[in-house]
C-alpha cells in the first residue's frame, strides 16, 4: 500500500455515487483543479467538521475552477444523511471497498470496525497529485482554507511562468 506523492498520477477509483451512478476518480475531476476527501465516517465529527468546511467553502473553491469529492465505506442512507447535514453540493461516495481504496491510495485502514482512516488528495487538472495528507486517526486532514490558498498559489506561480514565455 504504497503513498502517493506529489506528481503521482491518482489511481483509478470507482465509489457509488449517493444518488446514483458512480464517481469514478480520477475522471470525475478531469480538467479542473480536484479534491478527494476519504473521511471516516457520518460518526465521526471531525469528519462531519471537515466536511461542512468544504461546504462553506464552494464560492472560493468555485471561483479557482474546483470540483471536490468525498468518500467512505458508509453505506447510502448514512452516506445521503451525512452530506444533507452538512450541506454538502458537491458528489459524495458511498460503500467504499476499504482494502481496494487503501491498496490503490495508501490510505490507512480501522481494522475493527473495519473503515478508512482520513485523507486527503488535491490533484492538478492533469489527475497528478499536487498535495496528500494521510492521517491514522481523527485528526491531522486537509482544510477547505489550506486547500484554497494551495492551488490559488499554484494557479498564480503558473499564470507568472506562462507570462514570462
Amino acid at each position: 500500500m504504497p503513498l502517493l506523492h506529489n506528481g503521482d498520477a491518482f489511481p483509478k477509483l470507482d465509489v457509488p455515487a449517493v444518488g446514483g451512478g458512480t464517481i469514478a476518480l480520477p475522471a470525475a475531476l478531469a480538467g479542473s483543479w480536484g479534491v478527494i476527501l476519504i473521511y471516516r465516517g457520518a460518526w465521526c465529527p471531525f469528519c462531519n467538521a471537515q466536511l461542512a468546511g468544504f461546504a462553506a467553502e464552494k464560492e472560493a473553491l468555485d471561483g479557482l475552477g474546483m470540483k471536490v469529492v468525498a468518500l467512505s465505506v458508509d453505506d447510502e442512507a448514512t452516506s445521503a444523511a451525512t452530506k444533507a447535514k452538512n450541506h454538502v453540493q458537491f458528489p459524495v461516495g458511498h460503500s467504499a471497498d476499504a482494502d481496494a481504496v487503501a491498496a490503490a491510495t495508501g490510505v490507512f485502514v480501522n481494522q475493527s470496525p473495519h473503515f478508512l482512516q482520513p485523507a486527503g488528495f488535491v490533484l492538478a487538472p492533469d489527475g497528478a497529485v499536487k498535495a496528500a495528507a494521510y492521517a491514522t486517526s481523527a485528526i491531522g486532514r486537509m482544510t477547505a482554507r489550506d486547500v484554497v490558498g494551495l492551488v490559488g498559489y499554484l494557479q498564480s506561480v503558473a499564470a507568472k511562468a506562462a507570462a514570462a514565455e
